[in-house]
């Protein structure tokens, strides 16, 4: 039987109407959860630097019959990310829901670390999510409503050896979305991150191959098992929904209970 309180409920998830842009979105987390938001609702908007595998996802989507477009630019590139926001907004209107999703890793020891090294992995997870929020969020401000989620991570709190540009650019990412909350919240915009633990993505396929680190992850996490993209979508449904509107400057970790244990 549906009750007025299920339809209530139900309500504060939908995404109906909203438009979303996903940076990083051509795979990994970030196509999940453009799934994800677009299976609730939204109109997605995915992104990514290649334009061929752009493609090959917005296709898939497409395919599912979900109402999805592609826009190709460097999210490093202040030029790009100006350009893209302006011609996004004029043919198609506000950005409602932002996912800063794009990001990079390179392991090295610091004291080995190249300064190239440093920044570029700085510029790919944290700068970017300043500049794409910087282009967006005015027009959130302007129509009193909008939704920042950055992609932080376990790393946001720990850390391990060979990742210190990533714990370093993680930890900002952190602290720009608590920015962000009190900055924006007068203007109805919730900033909040999502914190994955260790996911099962193309990108770590050859640390769940080397069986040393997979059994390391396994003991580490109280669920005994790496995460799946797919498992990071929810959240992102939640803090993209109405269901979210008080909820401002937090992290939500999707870790298997990983942050909680000793």
């Amino acid at each position: 039987m549906v009750t007025a309180k299920t339809i209530m409920s139900s309500k504060l998830f939908d995404l109906s109407g909203r438009r979303a842009l996903v940076t990083g979105s051509s795979q990994g987390l970030g196509l999940a959860i453009a799934r994800g938001l677009a299976e609730a609702g939204a109109e997605v908007l995915l992104n990514g630097r290649d334009p061929a595998k752009l493609a090959r996802s917005t296709t898939q989507l497409v395919a599912s019959g979900l109402p999805v477009k592609s826009f190709a630019f460097d999210v490093t590139n202040e030029t790009e990310v100006n350009n893209a926001i302006a011609g996004i907004s004029s043919q198609h209107g506000t950005i409602d829901i932002l996912v800063n999703n794009a990001g990079s890793h390179r392991r090295s020891p610091l004291v080995d670390m190249s300064l190239e090294a440093w920044n570029d992995v700085l510029r790919s997870n944290l700068t970017s999510a300043f500049l794409v929020t910087r282009a967006v969020v005015p027009g959130m401000i302007t129509q009193r409503r909008g939704k920042i989620i950055n992609l932080c991570s376990v790393i946001s709190e720990v850390a391990r050896p060979t990742i210190g540009n990533y714990a370093a650019a993680k930890g900002g990412l952190k602290m720009l979305t608590r920015s962000m909350a009190v900055e924006w919240a007068k203007h109805n915009v919730q900033a909040n991150g999502i914190g994955p633990g260790y996911m099962l993505t193309d990108l770590n396929t050859h640390l769940a191959a080397d069986p040393k680190f997979d059994a390391w992850i396994k003991a580490r996490t109280p669920a005994g098992r790496w995460g799946q993209p797919h498992e990071v979508a929810g959240a992102a449904v939640f803090l993209a929904s109405s269901a979210s509107d008080f909820v401002n400057g937090q992290v939500i970790y999707v870790d298997g209970g990983l942050l909680a244990a000793l």
